[in-house]
């Protein structure tokens, strides 16, 4: 059954904003990116190591500079306490699963570590698909 997207987006937040190792880290972790889960997107914006807001209805012109698209299964993979092989992170997923990248790469190359940790964070508050 899918989580209330509204729960799911303060949770998240509350997960981001507490995190240590952003917090220790993320000072200069500003980007905005697309979670695409077939029928449900959202939109993360990041600034300095905090969430400065979660779109949880996103229209066709909002802006990010990076997307994730995947099924909704595959989201319900990356969202378990103890993923399957292949869906235990954005690279493994995008080379053996439905997992695709896609706008400014470079950004979130210059953001990988904060983002890596903050992707894992959906292993705790799981997912809204």
């Amino acid at each position: 059954m899918a989580m209330d997207v509204k729960g799911w987006a303060s949770k998240y937040k509350s997960l981001t904003d507490n995190d240590p190792t952003i917090q220790a880290m993320g000072k200069y972790y500003t980007c905005t990116f697309m979670y695409d889960m077939g029928e449900r997107k959202v939109i993360v914006e990041m600034h300095d190591g905090k969430v400065k807001n979660i779109n949880t209805n996103p229209q066709p012109l909002d802006a990010y500079d990076f997307a994730l698209r995947a099924s909704a299964q595959t989201w319900r993979e990356f969202g378990q306490p103890m993923p399957k092989p292949m869906f235990h992170g954005i690279w493994s997923a995008s080379f053996r699963e439905d997992l695709k990248l896609e706008g400014n790469l470079l950004v979130l190359m210059q953001n990988l570590r904060n983002f890596t940790v903050q992707f894992e964070l959906l292993r705790k508050s799981g997912v809204p698909v």
